[in-house]
């Protein structure tokens, strides 16, 4: 191809690329709302575990619209990007030959597993762990607690002083009067009952977050918690490539099994290093990335292992893993008579035991020729016929 027809190839890609995350896009920003609301169930479970309101700030007018304009475009990126991959795919495809197009084929499915792997560790693992180690430093000890009385005096509507006492409900009442108030101890709130207008036809039910007393109030804004959270996982996305990174390295012959293993040390250095820079500043964060990146160092030592280059570009993974882990090698497994096909063309060396055959004559084959070589007789013989024996 000319170089105008790869900028018009390119250009018609681009274009497919484009055509499914855009819309979906569109299509997701609907489902948003639902989509915020699953990032941001570790956070509230995190606030709840520590004696916090769960809820989280918006501070703006518009940080809602944007928070959820943000979420759809990431999340449509993110399950388009098959269609991205494979749209790139058909670009390069045609200048690579076929042993070359055997790496991407094993490439492209394993980056997808790794990052499906990574995203999953994140959300349940990682993140709840995380956040409740950081929410833990700002909440105040409970210096003022003081037994729990008994189930009986709990919920009262009034102290001897007079004034009022919010009962402490674990569900809601069924039917609550307009100006009736109580304290849920799930989420930490207190919830009253209030007109929606001044002919008091509807009510609505508001809320107050309560916190225990202290010289620090936590309260998180809903944009930078989302973004904390996606700055998170595209790190760990990024890291979670390592193994495919050394399987790069050593098909390329810069890196090899033996120098990986015997630097393992270092291997645990740089882990370490990656896993302080790529969480938030404290040791428990550091060391739940530590642990999987150097789990994923060996991972890749162990890929080195099973898909070699040769292996990989002949399309003999499967197989010869498997010879491998039985101790069976394919090219050891044929006996000692057994020929070599290789020598039929460059011609064999060892005669077939048992009697002699005789050779035909090339000329045997050969119309031109005047036929197979017979011993010559004498001329004189054949002209005067046998010897006669009277005297």
């Amino acid at each position: 191809m000319s170089f105008g027809d790869h900028l018009e190839e390119l250009r018609k890609r681009l274009i497919l690329a484009a055509i499914v995350p855009l819309p979906l896009a569109v299509l997701l920003f609907f489902f948003a709302a639902s989509i915020r609301s699953i990032l941001l169930l570790p956070a509230l479970a995190a606030m709840e575990a520590n004696g916090l309101p769960a809820r989280l700030q918006a501070l703006g007018p518009a940080e809602v619209l944007t928070t959820d304009l943000k979420l759809s475009f990431i999340f449509a990126a993110v399950i388009s990007a098959p269609w991205i991959l494979w749209q790139s795919w058909k670009f390069v495809e045609p200048g690579l030959y076929n042993q070359e197009k055997r790496f991407v084929y094993f490439l492209i499915p394993g980056s997808a597993i790794l990052t499906a792997a990574g995203l999953a560790l994140l959300y349940w693992v990682m993140l709840p762990l995380m956040l409740q180690v950081l929410i833990s430093f700002g909440v105040p000890g409970p210096a003022d607690a003081f037994g729990i009385p008994d189930s009986g005096a709990r919920i009262v509507e009034s102290s001897s002083e007079g004034f009022p006492v919010f009962p402490v409900l674990e569900d809601p009442p069924t039917n609550p009067a307009p100006g009736q108030a109580w304290i849920e101890p799930s989420t930490r709130t207190l919830v009253v009952v209030v007109p929606t207008s001044l002919d008091a036809t509807t009510f609505e039910l508001l809320s107050v977050p309560l916190s225990r007393a202290g010289t620090i109030s936590q309260e998180f804004r809903l944009g930078e918690y989302i973004g904390f959270v996606l700055t998170l996982a595209l790190a760990v996305t990024v890291a979670f490539q390592m193994p495919l990174v050394i399987l790069l390295l050593g098909w390329a012959g810069i890196a090899d099994r033996k120098f990986l293993t015997s630097n393992r040390r270092y291997a645990v250095l740089v882990c370490a290093v990656l896993g302080a820079i790529l969480t938030p500043a404290d040791v428990v964060s550091m060391i739940l990335l530590f642990i999987p990146l150097y789990l994923l160092y060996e991972l890749g030592i162990f890929l080195l292992l099973v898909a070699p280059a040769d292996r990989v570009a002949g399309g003999k993974i499967v197989s010869s893993t498997l010879g491998d882990l039985v101790g069976y090698d394919r090219d050891d497994s044929r006996t000692s008579n057994e020929e070599d096909p290789a020598d039929d063309a460059d011609g064999r060396t060892d005669q077939p035991s048992g009697p002699a055959q005789p050779e035909a004559s090339d000329s045997a084959s050969d119309p031109d020729s005047d036929g197979p070589e017979v011993p010559e007789e004498d001329e004189t013989d054949e002209q005067n016929g046998p010897e006669d024996p009277r005297p």
